[in-house]
C-alpha cells in the first residue's frame, strides 16, 4: 500500500501600497489601511498554496506612480534582489507603477529573481501568460490616463496663463503672489526699478553684481507651497540676465515662447525696458564677435581645473584682430563668471602653460616603468592579446606623438587618465582616475591609437 502527501512550498509575499498626494487619502478605496488589509486578507485567502506575508509591509503614501522614486519600492526592488521576496501583491496594479515602462523594467528584475505578481481586486497572476496580457493590457490603460491628465493640467495651465495669472514658481524679487496674481510689494519693487536704472547707467553687470552685494541686495525671500522659507542669496550675473529679460516687469507674462498681458502691474516702463535690452544686445553682439565658436578646438581642462579654493576653473577664449584673429584660451574661476572679474584672487589664467604643464607630466607617466607595467597587467588580465613589447612600443610612442594627435583625442585621453587638476600656490596637484591606467589598456587594442602607433612603427621599420 502506497501513499503519496503533496508537499506545499512557502511562498513569502510582500504588500506594497501607495497613495499619490492628488489622491484623496481619506477615501476608503485609496487609503494605505485599506490596501493593507485587502492585501493581507487575500494572502490568508491563499494559504493553502503556501502563501505567506511578510511581517514587513512596503507603503508609499503620496508618492506618484509615475515614476521608480518612491522609498518603498526601492527597498522592495532591492529586497527581491536579495531572494527576500517571492510574490508581490498589490490592492490594483497601478498602485505599483502608472508608467509601462517602468513596469517592464520590475517585471524582468521579477522574472530574473523568480518573483511573480498578483492583484487583489483585478485577480492577476504574472506567473501565468494569460496574467501576463492583462497586466499590459490594463497598465496600458493606467498610462493612458495618466498621460491624457497631463495634457489637461497642460492645457489649463496654457489657458490660465494666456489670460495673465501667475500659475506658480519662484515669484520675480518686487512682487508678491495673491489668489494666483502678482501684486507690488513696494520695498522690493523700489531696489528693482534702481537695479534697472543702475545697470543702464553702469552698462556693467560685474561691477552692478558687486555694488549688490555691496549693498547686500539679494534674491527673492519667499515661502513655497509647502510652507518650506528660501531666503534671498547674493545676486549673481546669471539672476540680473534673467531678471532683463524677463517680461513679467513690463506686466507681461510668457508662456513657450508666447508673451500674454498679464494681470499684474508692470515695475519697470517701456523705455527703461527698451534700454535695457538695447545694452544686451549690444553686449551679446561683442561677446560673439570676441569669443570662439562652436567650431573652435576643444579645451584640455574642461571641468578638470579647480582653483585653490576650489572653485571650477571655466574656459574662455578671446579672439584678437592686431595678430590676424588668432585665438587665444583662458581659465576663469566659476565665482568671476557669476559675480564679476576679482572676485576669486587666482584671477584669470592663460591655457597654454598651464596645460603645456599638465601634458608634460601626462607624458611622463606614459614612460615610467610603474606605469607601463600597471597597463601591462591589465592587458593581461583581459586577454588582449598583445604581447609585453608591443605594450611598453605602444605607450612610448604615445609619448612622443602626443603633439600630434588631434586636439578631441588628447582631450580623451586626458579625461580617461586624469580626474581632477588642483591647482595650489606653488604648483599643481594631479589626481589621477583610479581606473585610469586600466582603461588605457582598451586603447591598446585592434582598431585603437596603441594599435595605429605600433603599425606606424612597423611601417617605420
Amino acid at each position: 500500500m502506497s501513499s503519496s502527501t503533496n508537499i506545499v512550498t512557502r511562498k513569502r509575499c510582500a504588500v506594497y501600497c501607495r497613495v499619490s498626494s492628488d489622491e484623496r487619502l481619506d477615501q476608503s478605496f485609496n487609503s494605505i489601511d485599506a490596501q493593507k488589509e485587502a492585501g493581507h486578507a487575500f494572502i490568508k485567502s491563499q494559504s493553502h498554496e503556501g502563501w505567506t506575508a511578510l511581517p514587513d509591509d512596503y507603503d508609499d503614501p503620496g508618492f506618484s506612480g509615475g515614476n521608480m522614486d518612491r522609498p518603498a519600492l526601492k527597498r522592495l526592488m532591492a529586497d527581491i534582489e536579495s531572494g527576500r521576496v517571492d510574490i508581490v501583491v498589490v490592492y490594483k496594479i497601478d498602485r505599483l507603477s502608472r508608467s509601462l515602462a517602468d513596469f517592464a523594467r520590475m517585471v524582468e528584475v521579477f522574472d530574473r529573481y523568480g518573483t511573480s505578481f498578483s492583484a487583489v481586486t483585478q485577480q492577476i497572476n504574472s506567473a501565468t501568460s494569460m496574467g501576463r496580457l492583462m497586466l499590459n493590457v490594463l497598465l496600458s490603460f493606467a498610462q493612458f490616463e495618466r498621460e491624457v491628465t497631463g495634457e489637461r493640467i497642460r492645457d489649463k495651465l496654457a489657458a490660465a496663463k494666456a489670460k495673465g495669472m501667475w500659475m506658480g514658481g519662484v515669484p520675480p524679487l518686487g512682487y508678491d503672489v495673491i489668489n494666483h496674481t502678482l501684486v507690488i510689494n513696494e520695498p522690493e519693487a523700489k531696489a528693482v526699478r534702481a537695479i534697472w536704472q543702475r545697470f543702464v547707467e553702469l552698462r556693467s553687470p560685474s561691477l552692478l553684481v558687486r555694488e549688490l552685494a555691496r549693498d547686500g541686495v539679494k534674491t527673492k525671500t519667499w515661502t513655497n507651497t509647502n510652507g518650506v522659507l528660501r531666503t534671498g542669496r547674493p545676486i549673481t550675473k546669471q539672476n540680473l540676465y534673467k531678471a532683463f529679460r524677463n517680461p513679467v516687469y513690463i506686466g507681461k507674462i510668457r508662456h513657450k515662447g508666447k508673451i500674454h498681458e498679464g494681470l499684474h502691474q508692470a515695475i519697470i516702463d517701456q523705455p527703461l525696458w527698451d534700454a535695457v535690452q538695447a545694452i544686451l544686445a549690444e553686449e551679446s553682439s561683442a561677446r560673439i564677435s570676441a569669443t570662439m565658436t562652436r567650431d573652435s578646438p576643444p579645451c584640455l581642462l574642461r571641468g578638470l581645473l579647480f582653483a585653490p579654493n576650489g572653485d571650477r576653473m571655466i574656459p574662455t577664449f578671446t579672439r584678437k584682430k592686431k595678430s590676424g584673429g588668432k585665438h587665444y584660451g583662458y581659465y576663469i574661476s566659476s565665482s568671476d563668471t557669476k559675480f564679476g572679474h576679482g572676485t576669486n584672487p587666482v584671477g584669470t589664467i592663460p591655457a597654454q602653460p598651464i596645460e603645456a604643464l599638465v601634458v608634460e607630466q601626462v607624458i611622463a607617466a606614459l614612460q615610467s616603468p610603474e606605469t607601463i607595467q600597471s597597463v601591462w597587467d591589465e592587458v593581461k588580465r583581459r586577454g588582449l592579446g598583445i604581447d609585453e613589447p608591443a605594450v611598453v612600443l605602444a605607450m612610448r610612442n604615445l609619448a612622443v606623438v602626443w603633439n600630434e594627435l588631434f586636439p578631441a583625442e588628447q582631450v580623451r585621453l586626458i579625461r580617461l587618465l586624469i580626474e581632477r587638476v588642483q591647482i595650489r600656490d606653488d604648483g599643481l596637484d594631479i589626481e589621477w582616475h583610479a581606473m585610469g591606467w586600466s582603461g588605457l589598456a582598451s586603447e591598446l587594442a585592434p582598431n585603437s591609437i596603441g594599435a595605429e602607433l605600433r603599425d606606424m612603427e612597423e611601417a617605420a621599420a
